[in-house]
């Protein structure tokens, strides 16, 4: 994708319900993208996707991506089902961790995201020219 138009939070909207929403929908679409095991119809969704040749909307309307991540949430809960219950707590806490993680990661996005432009420098003083003080 590297001379292609990619998406913005924005161009999700047409599903997301609000901004956080939208900005969560396409980073879990980078991640399917740039995941080797993913591959087949799921990876290939979130490149149209990204790349904005198809829109979100039509691309949940799409019976073969649909059915693709069908497979794949089979496929999860298989291997959920199949967990000792010491795998299980493991993996509870594991994702626990990942998902406070994920938490001060948006966070931080979100203040830097809403936080007003600090240093605005005007006319050239940075750079040894003239100042705007005298």
């Amino acid at each position: 994708m590297s001379n292609e138009r990619e998406i913005q939070d924005e161009d999700l909207m047409d599903v997301a319900h609000d901004p956080e929403q939208a900005a969560r929908l396409r980073k879990a679409l980078k991640v399917l993208e740039s995941n080797p095991n993913v591959g087949g119809k799921l990876q290939e969704m979130a490149k149209e996707v990204l790349s904005g040749r198809i829109s979100m909307k039509d691309a949940i309307e799409t019976p073969g991506y649909m059915d693709a991540l069908g497979d794949r949430l089979d496929t999860i809960r298989q291997a959920a089902e199949n967990q000792t219950p010491e795998e299980r707590e493991e993996a509870r806490a594991k994702f626990a961790a990942w998902q406070r993680e994920q938490e001060a990661k948006e966070e931080e996005e979100r203040a830097e995201r809403d936080a007003p432009s600090r240093g605005f420098v005007t006319g050239s003083s940075r750079r040894g020219g003239p100042s705007h003080r005298r």
